[in-house]
């Protein structure tokens, strides 16, 4: 698959579906179908899992820094949950192996490489409040050799009860250290109701971020 038949194909997606900070791990048997959109990439994803610690699946990346894209089998492993009476919080391992291709016809050295990565999130909420974390590490040869973090904080405007649209007010901060601007701040809006989620925002840089997830 070339690179441009991935971003058109994320950018389709992305008016049906979507994810990355929400749950990449359902319920025994659920299935999760997802696609991220943000300045540097657009993903698209499908997970299966078997139990409610861990999903396995697919996970295509199309980074335009580096104008290239990865093909994956992607691991998501829940790796401790704390339940409180009035809150939850929950750390996450992901990793991924596949290969890196580079758009055909422009550098032959380039135009292939294995490709690995792996990364954790940790997040805290309650009916009101959100924090989070998570990183990740990519090694794919000459197309990318990289760390990436980001953090979130957000507020509910207003607590719902079960059944109804829930809305959260977000700030989320991207540090790449290699990037030609190393800080991002992007002002979001997340809004879930039922097996749907969707985040929308705009970056202090003026790039488009925007999220869809399903659960089945």
């Amino acid at each position: 698959m070339r690179i441009s038949s991935l971003s058109f194909l994320c950018a389709a997606f992305g008016l049906y579906a979507w994810a990355a900070e929400a749950r990449d791990i359902t319920y025994p048997g659920g299935i999760s179908v997802m696609t991220m959109n943000t300045g540097d990439m657009n993903g698209l994803y499908g997970f299966y899992s078997p139990t409610a610690r861990y999903s396995l699946g697919y996970a295509g990346e199309y980074w335009r820094d580096g104008d290239y894209t990865i093909h994956s089998v992607r691991l998501n492993y829940l790796a401790k949950r704390w339940n409180n009476p009035d809150s939850q919080a929950n750390f996450y391992l992901r990793s991924g192996v596949g290969m890196a291709y580079g758009e055909e016809g422009e550098d032959s050295d380039r135009e292939i490489s294995p490709a690995a990565y792996i990364g954790g999130s940790i997040d805290w909420e309650d009916r009101r409040f959100y924090v989070s974390y998570e990183n990740r590490y990519t090694y794919a040869g000459d197309f990318d050799d990289s760390f990436k973090q980001s953090a979130r904080v957000g507020v509910a405007p207003y607590v719902g009860e079960f059944g109804d649209l829930h809305t959260w007010l977000m700030l989320q901060a991207d540090h790449e250290p290699e990037a030609e601007h190393p800080v991002t701040v992007t002002p979001l809006v997340r809004m879930f109701k039922g097996a749907h989620l969707v985040e929308a925002g705009v970056s202090n840089q003026g790039d488009v971020l925007f999220h869809w997830m399903v659960q089945f």
